[in-house]
């Protein structure tokens, strides 16, 4: 008689190794990847502006209880819609992630000229500039979502062979395109988080602090209960033997409830603790968190989960404080509200960090995620707000350029034509010099089907990714039937999304 199968995943250590002993990839290969999901992004919306519209319509509809019949057609529409933006924005991207990623600054070039003939070629601008923080707070939503999407995308990808080994988390220091997916997740939520946005709960703090962790634990053990009940493969390096990210983002969560510290200073307690963390990792921490050797006690057979917690902590407090300082603050002065002011601010920023992770890396201690070192923050917040400031820090340009081009303006048709590239022109440059989404265009239906559920469209990636590990044999899996695969994976997810959007659900965890 045949005995069970022992394991629901009999290539489990080779799944495990294949993605252990990592180096990543350098940090402008990075910037070059991440340049060219907002040029796709832009091109869909110069191609086919239109269609962007589309899905709104069914919100007006369903407000005024229009028959079935309308609602489906709406649905039919919207449905158009969410197919169109995965065509251009979610497809080409996958292909660049993966198939074509040997060619990405090839690429990147390419698609750069093509969005300038677009531009070119169009008559009149589609979309208004905002000025001031209220453009940043709108560019923070679009790289939010961005942000996630690519996240979605890699976290099974990286179970296939086409995926980039130097995209992958690397084993102990180094920089990889999904170790900056973990910290611009921290990062970019703290940016807009209550705390930055000074908005005080009516609860005790304890009473606050259980509702907003007590959905992360219960996620974090449910994956933990799951993982081990079929036999997932974990790669133990990353968080430890039970740990995961819910984890990590609940105990952040609780130490962010408990010290409750005024928005405009939380940055100076965040730098505090990420000095005096970094002090410990250089006085001998760092050995014992890189080392494969672990005990029987529960610290020990999780360190790199738990200790990690102060590395995200300190970063999610000077996120809080970047968040308030750039666009929730109440500035008094004329010159910080204004433009002008949110220009110099976000450019300072960026260059101090850049400095600071580069010294940092160099004379320090080399920058790793697994840690969550010093480097590797001063490396997400500088990567993060440079993606942020690219769209005001250009305008500079743009005004030296526009008036020296209104000398040569001398016809009603350049004259239009000055219009329009005084429009749109600062939108392709703010892409060129690195990605940064336009802010006051109109966001697709499918960045806003994730902005709307953001956490829930994770946790479903999360599921659909367990599915096909446990169904697939990602490892042995040829190049076609992976690309289909992938293909598969994310249209469904965008198509669930979307629907869920459109009919109006919210899945709030807290």
């Amino acid at each position: 008689m045949d005995s069970l199968p022992r394991s629901f995943n009999a290539n489990k250590h080779l799944k495990e190794q294949f993605v252990s002993n990592l180096t990543g990839s350098s940090m402008l290969e990075i910037s070059a990847l991440l340049t060219t999901v907002p040029i796709l992004v832009l091109l869909r919306q110069s191609i086919c502006f239109q269609a962007l519209t589309d899905g709104d319509t069914k919100e007006t509809s369903l407000k005024k209880n229009d028959t079935a019949i309308v609602a489906f057609k709406n649905l039919k529409a919207y449905l158009a819609t969410l197919v169109m933006d995965f065509v251009f924005i979610v497809l080409p991207t996958l292909l660049l992630f993966t198939v074509l990623a040997e060619w990405i600054y090839v690429w990147m070039i390419l698609l750069s000229l093509l969005l300038i003939f677009v531009i070119a070629g169009k008559r009149s601008p589609h979309s208004p500039y905002l000025e001031g923080p209220k453009s940043f707070r709108m560019s923070i939503s679009s790289y939010r979502v961005a942000m996630m999407f690519v996240t979605c995308l890699c976290i099974l990808a990286v179970d296939f062979r086409i995926f980039p080994r130097e995209f992958a988390k690397t084993e102990t220091y180094g920089t990889s395109l999904m170790d900056l997916g973990v910290g611009s997740f921290v990062l970019v939520n703290s940016i807009v988080s209550r705390q930055a946005r000074n908005v005080s709960s009516s609860m005790d703090w304890w009473k606050a602090a259980l509702k907003s962790t007590s959905p992360l634990l219960l996620l974090g053990f449910a994956r933990l209960v799951s993982t081990m009940s079929v036999d997932y493969q974990v790669h133990v390096g990353e968080y430890g033997v039970h740990w995961n990210f819910f984890f990590t983002l609940a105990g952040v969560s609780i130490l962010t409830s408990t010290v409750n510290v005024p928005s405009k200073y939380s940055g100076i307690l965040g730098s505090v603790i990420l000095v005096g963390y970094q002090s410990w990792l250089s006085s001998g921490l760092n050995v014992y968190l890189l080392s494969n050797k672990r005990g029987m006690d529960i610290i020990s057979r999780n360190k790199e989960g738990i200790f990690s917690i102060f590395g995200y902590w300190g970063m999610y407090l000077i996120g809080v404080q970047v968040g308030y300082y750039l666009f929730f603050g109440n500035h008094s002065s004329v010159m910080l509200r204004s433009n002008n002011g949110t220009r110099i601010r976000v450019w300072l920023l960026s260059i101090l960090f850049w400095i600071l992770t580069v010294l940092l890396d160099r004379h320090v201690e080399r920058i790793s995620r697994r840690m969550c070192n010093l480097p590797y923050v001063t490396w997400v917040l500088a990567q993060n707000l440079q993606e942020s400031q690219n769209q005001v820090s250009t305008m500079t340009w743009i005004e030296i350029f526009q008036s020296k081009l209104s000398t040569f303006v001398l016809h009603r048709s350049l004259k239009r034509r000055t219009s329009l590239f005084r429009n749109l022109l600062p939108k392709l440059l703010a892409i060129l010099m690195l990605s940064d989404y336009v802010p006051g265009s109109k966001m697709s239906a499918l960045e806003k089907a994730f902005d709307r559920n953001l956490l829930a469209s994770f946790l479903l990636a999360n599921v659909l990714t367990g599915l096909v590990n446990l169904f697939v044999d990602t490892l042995f899996a040829s190049s076609v039937s992976a690309l289909l695969i992938l293909i598969s994976y994310a249209l469904t997810l965008s198509v669930v999304m979307g629907i869920v959007d459109f009919y109006g659900v919210r899945l709030k965890f807290w």
